[in-house]
């Protein structure tokens, strides 16, 4: 039989309580003292079980993030190792300008590269702090990889010149015709 505590005794003796009902709270503390853990009811097992579901679903969004990040960061890698590998030296004498996140830049091409530039066969690219001419293959692979590093592509729908909207200013400037071999 377990031991009473002094005030379970005390209780005895008063005859408020009865020897087994004594015993028996006894044993529960004793129990008590020696389980794992107080009995877990249904409603915190489900309240448990949910909050493990909402981390599984938590560490799989992370998981999710965190791969589509290195994705990027590997597709960024390959379309790095194309422009060093595929770009065109730019050596000329005459400076090629485009615009360039609203300001105007310059390239130094020669006359044949002009020429391709303006054809849409080289395509210029940013590389690092500067820019490069690639050749359209290797752009295109470039563009699946990095579009955003695209800035100046004269054969493609919508190159990196800003088109104009209003259809009335183009039909008064129609009227003054450019020369095809203006050097800016």
């Amino acid at each position: 039989m377990a031991k009473l505590s002094a005030l379970q005794e005390q209780l005895l003796k008063a005859g408020l309580v009865k020897k087994a009902k004594a015993a028996e709270a006894a044993r529960e503390q004793v129990q008590a003292r020696h389980s794992k853990g107080p009995p877990v009811t249904a409603e915190v097992q489900r309240e448990a079980e949910r909050a493990r579901e909402e981390k599984v679903k938590r560490d799989r969004a992370l998981e999710a993030e965190r791969k589509a990040e290195l994705r990027r960061k590997e597709l960024r890698a390959q379309a790095r190792q194309i422009i060093d590998d595929k770009q065109v030296p730019g050596s000329g004498e005459s400076d090629y300008r485009f615009p360039v996140d609203g300001a105007i830049r310059s390239l130094l091409v020669s006359e044949v590269q002009r020429r391709l530039l303006s054809a849409g066969q080289l395509v210029i690219v940013r590389r690092g702090e500067g820019f490069a001419l690639l050749p359209r293959v290797a752009a295109e692979k470039v563009r699946e990889r990095a579009p955003e590093w695209l800035v100046l592509d004269h054969a493609a729908a919508g190159g990196a010149a800003e088109p104009s909207g209003d259809s009335e200013d183009d039909a008064y400037y129609a009227q003054f015709k450019v020369p095809d071999d203006l050097v800016w």
